[in-house]
Order: structure tokens, then sequence, then C-alpha cells
């Protein structure tokens, strides 16, 4: 991580203000809207319902967000980074079991992020409705709201590739302009009605639960929530700006969004039954208090902080899929750096994916309210696996009987808030958790896959390479045999005891004896610490036989062969390995010969005729086999797209089992030619 941001600073703050907050800080555009239609309509608000439902929010912030997020989350960092796949990283080695809430947690966080960018820019655009600027008039029609709203997601699509280093730097300003915004309008209309000011006891918080000024009774938590659905976001942004950023400056953005919401609450109490308001259903107070000439300037500023939430969901969902990648939730996908940004990536996959879903999601619920009625569901469930982690990494800090009752403490609000969240199913929810079971589905299968595949794997189909290092130095000397190349290299896993997939022998010695002067057998192993890159060489007692274990974070780029021509050059200098002088080469003084890279390709195709598998099994080792034939191939994954790469297909077991059914029953011998 920069260290300029492992210090509070002005630049850090601003940068903090322009990454972190921007899902939670465009929470005052739809919450107060979402309260409103739990109403019914303005005219059925009171004042204690207003007051209630403020201070609820009020609390949530501090608990959930603030409590649990900034206080004690944030503590649990692997090595700067945070979000529930780097706790998982922390803690994964405590039980097998917690890998089921990091999936079901990591799905639903990715899923519930394609209604961020729909919810903020529909909200922000939908004022510009019947809005006047200058001689121009903008249409009352959501249809046409739609279309802007369509033009601008796509637009923010389409230059994710290539990069947003020098619209980033805006963000910040903007920010500290937006959060500004909604501390003095808050101000403004909070001054006419000051009595609100007692929401800020938790009394009224629990009294509104109960109240019969509150007609869907606990069911308005699934709308509260939406206030603080960005705290997760928060907790993953971590690494970016550093948590001492994020202490200084969550003060000052939670003051400006109570203030607001104080604001809008001031304002529909003034307003509730006014005859032009009172029977409104689909009302946003958030633009309605704003006077004058004002609403315009606050439809554009919102306009640009709806973008900047987006943005930092878009980077985020692509943080968070190349993080569970390194930890192999999720097949290879390409993952780019479009600028000189640190930690800003690009996956083209993930990006036109969020675009089709999200502008589905836009065209599906057609305006705001629906979006918002639907919002929020599955990050409920996020938050609860984010507690049960939470409790395995708090009870090696402190005595595990306060974990627990720090874990239930949450983890009993996050429930009731989920019980009120179900409601959103059947307006819409299901949208999410449809998006979040195929998202978990893909990872089940892949994880899951992978270690049915190694659970069926007979001892038959692993050798020693040990055994093989005679024929291997003997072949590299027979001069009868054609050289194959100078290095050949092979991408494949090396245990401990120097067990090795027999596919890799039979590759080198039975289908075409492959001569080579050196043997590279390269192990990539992923760590749980973010950008960890370093290496281990064992030459098995041999000058030609290497085995190399790259050891690299699950956010480092896997440019495996930038790392082996460092290795080779750092071998070469050491003596331990040969100089290879090509006698034709337009490189003066070099001391390496050419490279070749060997990757077998595991087919699915003897999986039907397998009995040792059960049916889940073959479904479960065969769609991971699938999905890692339409993702990325190992060439471009491994960065060898300009290496000398050799791609041979091999099924998964070559040693088969003898059919014991099969029985000779005749024999015949060639009759001889008299003549």
């Amino acid at each position: 991580m920069n260290k300029q941001l492992e210090r509070v600073s002005l630049a850090g703050m601003l940068v903090t203000l322009g990454i972190v907050y921007g899902d939670i800080g465009t929470s005052p555009l739809y919450v107060m809207n979402a309260l409103i239609g739990d109403a019914g309509k303005m005219g059925n608000i009171s004042p204690d319902y207003v007051v209630g439902s403020i201070s609820l929010i009020f609390w949530t912030l501090m608990i959930i967000t603030t409590l649990k997020y900034v206080v004690i989350a944030m503590r649990a960092d692997n090595n700067h980074e945070g979000g529930i796949f780097a706790l998982y990283a922390l803690v994964r080695k405590n039980a097998k079991w917690l890998i089921f809430p990091a999936l079901i947690g990591g799905a639903a966080i990715l899923a519930d992020g394609t209604l961020t960018p729909a919810v903020t820019v529909t909200s922000a655009i939908e004022g510009l409705k019947s809005q006047h600027l200058g001689p121009i008039t903008f249409s009352s029609s959501q249809h046409d709201v739609l279309l802007v709203t369509t033009v601008v997601l796509l637009l923010l699509f389409v230059i994710q590739r290539f990069g947003t280093g020098m619209i980033g730097q805006s963000f910040g300003p903007v920010m500290v302009l937006w959060f500004g915004f909604l501390a003095v309008f808050g101000v403004v209309n909070l001054i006419a009605y000051p009595t609100i000011l007692k929401a800020l006891s938790p009394v009224y918080a629990i009294e509104i639960l109960f109240s019969p000024a509150n007609k869907v009774g606990i069911f308005i938590l699934g709308s509260i929530f939406l206030a603080t659905t960005g705290a997760e976001a928060l907790y993953s942004d971590m690494g970016h700006v550093g948590k001492k950023n994020i202490y200084a400056t969550w003060p000052l953005v939670y003051a400006a969004l109570f203030l607001n919401y104080l604001g809008q609450g001031a304002w529909v109490i003034n307003h509730a039954h006014d005859a032009a308001y009172r029977d409104l259903t689909d009302l946003n107070p958030f633009y309605e208090m704003l006077p004058g000439h004002w609403r315009l300037l606050g439809i554009v500023i919102a306009t640009l902080a709806a973008i900047i939430a987006s943005q930092a969901l878009i980077t985020g969902s692509y943080t968070l899929v190349d993080e569970a990648i390194g930890l192999k939730f999720l097949p290879r996908l390409i993952v780019k750096h479009p600028s000189n940004v640190k930690n800003q990536i690009y996956i083209s996959n993930v990006n036109w994916i969020l675009c089709i879903v999200t502008l589905s999601v836009v065209w599906y619920f057609g305006n705001s309210q629906k979006m918002e009625a639907a919002y929020g569901l599955a990050i409920t469930i996020t938050m609860l696996m984010t507690t049960v982690l939470l409790y395995e990494f708090l009870k090696n800090k402190i005595r595990p009987g306060l974990a627990l009752m720090v874990a239930l403490f949450f983890g009993t609000i996050e429930a009731i808030f989920l019980i009120a969240s179900l409601v959103k199913f059947i307006h819409g929810g299901y949208v999410t958790l449809a998006i979040m079971l195929a998202i978990l589905y893909v990872m089940w299968v892949w994880y899951f896959g992978n270690k049915r595949r190694e659970h069926y794997e007979r001892e038959s189909e692993y050798v020693s390479l040990l055994d093989y290092r005679d024929q291997l130095q003997e072949l590299s000397q027979d001069e009868s045999v054609p050289m194959f190349t100078t290095n050949l290299v092979f991408m494949t896993k090396i245990k401990g005891d120097y067990q090795i997939k027999r596919s890799t022998m039979y590759s080198i010695l039975d289908q075409e004896p492959k001569r080579a002067k050196v043997y590279w057998f390269v192990t990539v192993n992923e760590t749980n610490v973010p950008y960890e890159s370093n290496y281990t060489v064992d030459m098995l007692g041999t000058t030609n036989i290497v085995n190399i274990q790259l050891y690299l974070g699950f956010r480092k780029s896997q440019s495996v062969s930038v790392y082996l021509h460092q290795i080779v050059d750092h071998l070469v200098e050491q003596g331990v390995l040969d100089p290879q002088v090509p006698k034709y080469s337009t490189q003066r003084h070099r001391k390496v010969g050419d490279f070749k890279f060997v990757i077998i390709n595991e087919q699915p195709a003897d999986l039907v005729a397998n009995d040792q598998l059960s049916a889940l099994d073959k479904r479960l080792i065969g769609g991971r086999i699938y999905l890692q034939n339409i993702t990325a191939s190992p060439t471009s994954w491994y960065g060898l797209e300009f290496s000398n790469v050799v791609e041979e297909s091999s099924p998964l077991f070559i040693v088969q089992e003898k059919d014991q059914y099969l029985v000779q029953r005749k024999i015949y011998h060639a009759v001889k030619n008299k003549h």
C-alpha cells in the first residue's frame, strides 16, 4: 500500500472521500423515498413515524457501519487489505467449513452490487423530470429517464477499459462538494422543525417498530437498511486508502448524512398534509426540499455523486472477482491494468456482464422506487457471513466468550434485518437472489469440482519426480533424439514429497521423447499476503532438473514468463546453472537459450465411463473443466502470450482400471501360405 496512505493526510482524506463513500454517500437519494412507500402515501405520515424512522437510521449507521465495520472489522486487515475475501484468507486455516460463508457472502455482495448503479443513477436522473434549464424543459416521461440513465451507465462501462485515473482525481473534490451540499441543506430544512433532533434518542427507534403509526411493523427495517448498504464496500476499499484516512473522514461523512436525513424528515413533517403532496406515493424529499434554482444544482451534483458511486461499485467488483480468482473461487479471467494508478484493474468479462445485468435491472424495474423495494436483500446475507468470519478472527484476538458475544450481538441485529428484508423478495428481491445463486453456483462448481477431482485422483495418477531423474538426465544427453528445446518448462504442481502428475512424465517420455538441456517444473502457489512475490529453487541434486515453487499473493498478477526469466538470470549469475549461450541471437552477451512452455489440459472424456465417481461428482468435475475451457486459457492466465507454448490434451486419469469382466473367448492363428 502507498505509504502516504498509511497516515492521515489531506490528500489521503480527499482520495478516501472519492473512493470509499460513493455507495453509502448516495443513500439520501432513495432511503426517505422508500420510507414514504412503506407508509403508503404522504398523507399517512405522522411526525412520530418520521422521528422514529430517522432514529432507526441514526442507530443503524452507528451500530452496523461505525461499530461493526469502522471500529471492529477494519482491525481484521490482511496486510492492509479488507473485505470478505481478505477476511476469509486470514481465518481459512481455522476450519474447512468457513469456505461456505465466504462463498455465500462473496456471491451476495457481487449480486447486490448490480442494483447499486441502477438505483443511484436512476434516482438522480429522475430529479430532472419537468425541470427548466433556461429555454430547455426536461421531459416528465419515465421512459426518457430510462433512456438517459442507460446512456450514462453505458458510457461509464465503456470508459473502464481505458482506465479512470484522470477521472478518479476529481472524485474527491466532487464528493466534498456533495457531502457539504447534504449538510447545508439538511441544516436549512432542519431549522424549520428543530424538534426532529430528538431522533438522536434510541427510545424513538425502538418505539416506532411497535407503533401504530408504522403500518409495516418490523418490515420497515428493510427500508432503513438501505442507509447502510455501503458499509461492506467501505471495509473492502480499506486497502486503497488506508484505515486511518477512513477513521478521519467517516465522522464527517456520518454527520453530513445524518444532517440531511434530519432535513428531509423535517420537510416531510411540514409538508405531509399539503394538498400538493398528501396523495403522492412516489416522492423524493431530497429534491423537494431544495429551494428554487438550487434544485437543478442538486440534481447535477447528485448525478455526479451517483456516477462516482457506480464507478466505485464497478471497480470494487473487479477487485472482488480478482480476489476470488486468487483464492480459487472463480475460473481464470484475464486481468488488465489499464493505467498507472496503483490497484486499478480491468476485467473485461466482469465489466460487460455487469453492464448487461445492470441495464436489464434498469429496464425491468422501470423506476427507482421499484428498485429500492428490491435493493438490500442480498447484502444482509453478506453482512451475516462477514460476522461469522469476524467471529473466527476475534476469538484468536480476544477471549472466545467475548468474541461470541460480539458476534451474537451483530448477528442478531443483522438476522432481524434479513427477516425484515425478506418482504423485498416478492417486490423484486428475487432478481438479486437469482443473480446471487447463479454466481454461487459457478463458485461452487469451480471450487468443489477441483476438490472432488483431487479426492478421486488415485495414487497411481501421481509419480515421484525423483524416480525419473536418471531418465531425464540420460534423455538430455541422448543425441540420437532431436533437441526439442533448450529449456522445457512444465506449468504443473509438484507436491512437497516430489509427487507430480503422471501425465507430465507421460508427456516427456512416452508420447514423443522431449529432449532438452534443462527441465523446469513450475508450481504457482497463491498466498494470503496480497502482494507477495518470492520463490524457492530445488535442483533435485542435478544440474538440469529444476523445481520452482513460485509464491504469489492473491492480488499479484501471474506473469510467469517475466518471473522465470528473472529466476534464470539469478541462477546463471550464482553459477547454479551453466550459461546457455545460443549460437545465433540478436542479443549480445545473451546467456540463456530458448524456452518452450508445455501446458497439459485435462479433458473430461473419461468421466462418463468411470464407475468410481458418483453422479454428483461427475457433474462437479465436468462442470469445472467446462468452465476452465470457456474462460481464460492457461497461456493468457500465466502471461505466456509472447512465449513459445505447446498445449497438450490429456485424460483425467491416465491409468485406467482393468475391466475384470473382459474374457478371451477364442484366439485365431493366421494360416501360412503353402506357396
